[in-house]
């Protein structure tokens, strides 16, 4: 019986990189938490522990903060491009590198007009995230960019009905005409190139993606889903697919009976297990292949 070694991967996760901005009395803050990931020739650090083409974890881990230094932290996507291609020139048999940041929101304190000048607070609205794959393919290099956003908990008190499903005779969930609809987004989307400005995309694509759960009418979350990627894909020529995990986050109106009141869809219980998961891609039918782009991506298959 042969045996081989399959595909593999290495590097330094959960890098916390903090860089702060000091050019002026008002200072600037952008907090990152990075993940690096080299794939290549590196069968012979497996089957014979031979390390000499191995560009240590821990050197993928001083360049995350050098880097921040070096080139700044303009866009969560500059700065991983430029990661990526630095660790091809640094690792000769890596012919790819991945490279994750996901950037976590600061507020000024309103401490005055403008905020306090270099005091934060955390926000709780979301999370930044970005994945970027720089390969080689011999002659040209190719630069894949995934960006999105994280944790984003969204809610409507009405404006949605599910009914109408599938019942067996497991089936004990009432048809809803009116329901609250709840979901912590998790929201990815796949560029076409390279030139972009990520960050005015990035604010443009999450209002889109906010307007539209805001807006719309549902029937399901399936639905709803499917109109927010289509809203991105309409007005965001350079994204070619958008993909979505979203829990169903359950509110389950209370019996308030047997105490006498009424409960005209005013009381629930926020239930947070087990819950539904609702995930879907939207794509333009003549979308790219994405080849290694979405491999190793967080909850995407």
């Amino acid at each position: 019986m042969g045996i081989s070694l399959g595909a593999n991967q290495y590097g330094k996760a959960e890098n916390r990189v903090v860089r702060v901005y000091r050019d002026t009395d008002r200072h600037e803050l952008v907090d990152l938490n990075v993940s690096t990931s080299l794939r290549g020739d590196f069968a012979e650090a497996h089957v014979s522990g031979d390390q000499a083409d191995v560009l240590p974890t821990d050197t993928q881990k001083n360049t995350a903060f050098a880097f921040a230094k070096r080139h700044g932290v303009s866009s969560p996507e500059d700065y991983a491009i430029a990661l990526g291609r630095r660790f091809l020139e640094a690792a000769p048999k890596a012919d790819s590198a991945q490279i994750r940041v996901e950037q976590y929101p600061w507020d000024r304190i309103p401490t005055g007009p403008n905020g306090h000048d270099h005091a934060f607070v955390r926000r709780g609205d979301g999370t930044r995230t970005t994945v970027v794959t720089v390969s080689d393919r011999g002659d040209a290099e190719h630069v894949s960019v995934i960006s999105g956003l994280t944790d984003l908990t969204l809610l409507k008190s009405t404006g949605s009905e599910f009914k109408g499903y599938l019942k067996d005779e497991y089936t004990t969930l009432q048809e809803a005409d009116d329901r609250i609809m709840a979901t912590s987004l998790v929201a990815r989307w796949r560029y076409a190139n390279t030139d972009v400005d990520w960050n005015a995309s990035y604010d443009s694509i999450r209002a889109a993606l906010l307007a539209e759960f805001a807006t719309t009418y549902s029937r399901a979350l399936q639905e709803t889903l499917y109109l927010m990627g289509t809203r991105v894909l309409e007005t965001h020529d350079d994204v070619v697919e958008i993909r979505f995990s979203a829990p169903n986050k359950h509110h389950f109106l209370v019996d308030l009976e047997p105490f006498g009141l009424k409960n005209d869809g005013e009381v629930f219980i926020a239930a947070d297990r087990p819950y539904g998961l609702i995930e879907a891609t939207v794509a333009r039918d003549d979308a790219p292949d994405a080849g290694d782009a979405w491999l190793a991506v967080p909850a995407f298959a």
